[in-house]
């Protein structure tokens, strides 16, 4: 049987406060079931861009430079993207290669099948869910796509590792989740058992347009 990939756009070192405790590499995967009206990646979903497939040894081959950092600060990898779910059965693989001292975070929307999510729950030690919206309608009219899935997989997600283990991102999104929208999330999550919640106002870098 042929070593799971990972199909990468990028991939940025030395990291701090941004992706996970200590010293992190973010590891970019190629794809996304969403399309975001402001998507901040969109070089994630678009064709032509350049990627490189990694097995779990070259990727490790790759990231052990930055090994002392990690162990020092306890840090690690976070797998980002895109969405990082889409190479699901990579995780655990790489978990195999890395060992039990790197920190692995996952960068995630949720809005892949469960079977996706539950093999990177035997990986990955924490988990950042961007809501994107909580309401039904903003959710399809920011992402195009429609919300059970993500709502679902995150309520699996909190039984199976523990609200401990999963940060909730819940943004204020300019004309499409107003500061109020993203309060009511937040009371909405509390009440399914998300204990830890980053709220944070999306600012668009400069000349970023709206995605079509």
């Amino acid at each position: 049987m042929s070593a799971p990939i990972f199909r990468a756009f990028g991939i940025s070192r030395l990291r701090m406060a941004s992706d996970g405790v200590g010293v992190t590499t973010l590891v970019c995967g190629y794809g996304c079931p969403l399309r975001c009206r402001y998507c901040l990646n969109p070089q994630s979903w678009s064709a032509g861009i350049p990627t490189r497939d990694y097995t779990p040894e070259g990727l490790w081959k790759v990231l052990k430079i930055d090994d002392l950092y990690f162990r020092a600060t306890g840090g690690g990898v976070t797998f980002g993207g895109g969405e990082p779910l889409l190479y699901a059965d990579f995780l655990p693989a790489f978990r195999a290669v890395c060992g039990p001292d790197w920190t692995i975070n996952i960068e995630t929307c949720l809005a892949v099948e469960r079977p996706a999510v539950a093999l990177a729950a035997e990986a990955a030690d924490v988990f950042f869910v961007d809501i994107k919206a909580w309401d039904d309608d903003l959710y399809r009219a920011y992402t195009g796509r429609e919300r059970t899935l993500a709502r679902e997989n995150l309520a699996w997600l909190l039984a199976r590792v523990g609200p401990e283990r999963v940060v909730v991102r819940v943004p204020a999104i300019p004309n499409f989740v107003t500061p109020e929208a993203a309060d009511a999330a937040a009371e909405h999550l509390r009440a399914m058992g998300v204990t830890r919640i980053d709220r944070f106002a999306y600012r668009l870098p400069k000349n970023k347009k709206e995605m079509p």
